[in-house]
C-alpha cells in the first residue's frame, strides 16, 4: 500500500488493519449500499405516486429518506473504493467537503426528527384543524428550517478543525473524515476546541433530542386522557415507527459524539461508525415499511408497477 502523503492530503487508514477481511467488506458494505438506495427510493417513489399518503407525515419521511441516501452517498462510495484501492489517500478539500457534507446532513436529520415528533403531535391534538395547522407551506419551511441548522452547525465545525495547523502525521484512523480523528492530527487542538466542537455536537443531537422529548410528553398526555382503549392504541401507533428510527439514530450518534474519547477509542468508534453509516439507513425504511400498513400498500403498488415495466422489455 502507498502511505505516502503530502502536506494537503490525508491518508485514510480506515480497514487498513483488516488487510484479510477487506474483500468481505466491500462486498458486504456494496450489498448494503445497493439495497440502502433500492429501499429508500421506493419509499420516495410510493409517496409520490399515491396521493393518499401526500399529508405532512409523508412529506416528512420522504425528506428524510432523501436526506438519509445523500447521507450514504457521502460516505460509502469513497469508502468502496478505498477497499479497493492502494492508495488510500484524500485532499484537504476533499476531507473538509466530506465532512460538511456527512455532518450537515446528518444534523439535518435530526431535526427532521424532531419535526416529525412535532408533527404527531399536532395530529393528535388537533386531528380537525390539522390540515390547517400543517400546510404545505410550513411543512416546506420546517424541512428548510432542518437543513439550514443542519448545515449551519457543520459549516461551524468545519471552519474550526479546517483552520488548524496539521502535524507531520496525516494518517486519519478511520475510514472517513470524521471529527476527532482529523482533529487530533492538529498541532494547535486544545481543549477549548474540544469543548467548542462538543458543544455543537450537543446542540445538534441533545437539542433535537429535547424537542422530541417535549413533543412525546405532550403526547402522553393526551393520550392518557383518551377515553378509549382503540383510540390509545390507534394514536400510540402513529408514533411507533418514528419512536423506533429516533431509539437505533439517537443510540448510535450519542454513542458515538457525545461520549469522552481517547486516542485509544478510535478503533471502537470507526467500527460503530460502520454500524451507524450502513445500518441505520437501511434500517430506516425497513421500520417504516414493516410498522406501516399504507406504507406497505403503496411499496406494493411500487413494485407491481416495476414488474410490469420490465415484463415489457
Amino acid at each position: 500500500m502507498d502511505n505516502h502523503t503530502t502536506g494537503n492530503t490525508f491518508l485514510l487508514w480506515g480497514f487498513s488493519s483488516f488487510p484479510e477481511l477487506q474483500t468481505l467488506l466491500f462486498v458486504v458494505i456494496f450489498s448494503s449500499h445497493v439495497t440502502i438506495l433500492l429501499a429508500n427510493v421506493s419509499i420516495m417513489v410510493a409517496i409520490k405516486l399515491n396521493h393518499n399518503l401526500h399529508t405532512p407525515m409523508y412529506f416528512f419521511l420522504f425528506g428524510l429518506s432523501f436526506s438519509e441516501t445523500c447521507t450514504t452517498m457521502v460516505i460509502i462510495p469513497r469508502m468502496l473504493v478505498d477497499l479497493l484501492s492502494d492508495s488510500k489517500t484524500i485532499s484537504l478539500p476533499e476531507c473538509a467537503t466530506q465532512m460538511f457534507f456527512f455532518f450537515g446532513l446528518g444534523g439535518n436529520n435530526c431535526f427532521i426528527l424532531a419535526t416529525m415528533s412535532y408533527d404527531r403531535y399536532i395530529a393528535i391534538h388537533n386531528p380537525l384543524q390539522y390540515p390547517m395547522l400543517m400546510t404545505k407551506k410550513i411543512c416546506f419551511q420546517l424541512i428548510m428550517a432542518s437543513c439550514i441548522i443542519g448545515f449551519l452547525v457543520s459549516g461551524c465545525i468545519a471552519v474550526i478543525i479546517f483552520t488548524f495547523s496539521f502535524c507531520d502525521s496525516h494518517t486519519i484512523q478511520h475510514f472517513f473524515c470524521d471529527i476527532l480523528p482529523v482533529a487530533s492530527l492538529a498541532c494547535d487542538y486544545t481543549p477549548f476546541h474540544e469543548m467548542a466542537i462538543c458543544m455543537l455536537c450537543a446542540f445538534v443531537l441533545v437539542g433535537s433530542f429535547i424537542l422530541i422529548v417535549i413533543s412525546y410528553v405532550f403526547i402522553l398526555s393526551l393520550v392518557l386522557k383518551m377515553p378509549s382503549a382503540k383510540g390509545r392504541y390507534k394514536a400510540f401507533s402513529t408514533c411507533s415507527s418514528h419512536l423506533t428510527v429516533v431509539c437505533i439514530h439517537y443510540g448510535f450518534a450519542c454513542y458515538i459524539y457525545l461520549r469522552p474519547k481517547s486516542r485509544d477509542s478510535f478503533r471502537e468508534d470507526m467500527l460503530m461508525a460502520v454500524t451507524y453509516t450502513v445500518l441505520t439507513p437501511l434500517l430506516n425504511p425497513i421500520v417504516y415499511s414493516l410498522r406501516n400498513k399504507e406504507m406497505q400498500v403503496a411499496l406494493w403498488k411500487v413494485l407491481e408497477n416495476g414488474h410490469r415495466f420490465i415484463s415489457r422489455w
